[in-house]
């Protein structure tokens, strides 16, 4: 049992790392003036994939590393032990934010390039300005709440459940390749699942983001789009509770 201490610093650290990573490859890839711009999807998934890894890895000594509400609350459905659960819900959350804020120091000097009007940057592209929350947060290619929601809720399951399931292959575990096999598994959701609504998966990830950017001094930002924000915090988290009960009748 880890303590309330533990979890709640794991959480915070395994989760921002996962947000650096993950918000700086859509920066990269989205963002004027970065190296790997238009570089596509593929690269968001393996970006995306590689912050699980960092942040799973880094976080699970302290908290067992879970970084998404979804993947909490499935775990918790399936053991009854809710007592944690909050804990785990705060961490992410403050993660998940700072993560986001990491990101966008990276991306400082692109941010502030990232403006439509002037002799300066008529030079330098003339595209005009971009959005950026989609650097941050989830949004969806066809805006349908109903099938946007469903969307989230299989893949989510999709995320959850397998999660579940490995706790009973007993090599994994052994080996230390758990965070590793989850990390594939989230490339494989992004590059099979992710095209409707860009995966979110997790609560946190897209929530916490999604605040920072409302505050963020970034030109041109546009909207934070707070319309489209209760699916992707409302699908996961549906999705990784019948991930719980599915492993409990199942498994």
């Amino acid at each position: 049992m880890h303590s309330n201490g533990d979890i709640f610093v794991g959480e915070v650290i395994g989760t921002a790392i996962l947000i650096l990573f993950g918000a700086g490859v859509c920066a990269a890839v989205t963002l004027k003036h970065s190296k790997a711009r238009a570089s596509g999807w593929i690269v968001i998934a393996f970006g995306w994939g590689f912050g699980v890894l960092a942040g799973a890895y880094t976080a699970a000594p302290l908290s067992g590393g879970h970084l998404n509400p979804a993947v909490t609350l499935g775990i918790a459905i399936d053991t009854g032990d809710w007592d944690q659960v909050w804990v785990y819900l705060c961490g992410q959350m403050v993660g998940a934010m700072l993560g986001a804020v990491l990101a966008y120091l990276v991306y400082l000097a692109q941010f502030n390039a990232n403006v439509g009007s002037g002799a300066e940057s008529a030079a330098a592209d003339d595209d005009g300005p971009l959005p950026t929350l989609g650097i941050f947060s989830t949004i969806p290619e066809i805006r349908n709440p109903v099938a946007n929601l469903l969307t989230e809720v299989i893949a989510t399951i999709a995320l959850v459940l397998p999660i579940l399931a490995f706790g009973l292959t007993k090599g994994l575990g052994e080996s230390g390749t758990t965070a590793l096999i989850v990390s594939l598994l989230v490339v494989g959701i992004g590059l099979s699942l992710g095209g409707p609504t860009g995966y979110a998966i997790n609560p946190a990830r897209d929530l916490g983001p999604r605040i920072v950017h409302q505050f963020l001094p970034i030109p041109n930002k546009g909207t934070s789009d707070w319309g489209y924000a209760l699916v992707p915090v409302v699908g996961p988290l549906i999705g990784g509770a019948l991930a719980g009960v599915i492993y409990n009748a199942a498994f």
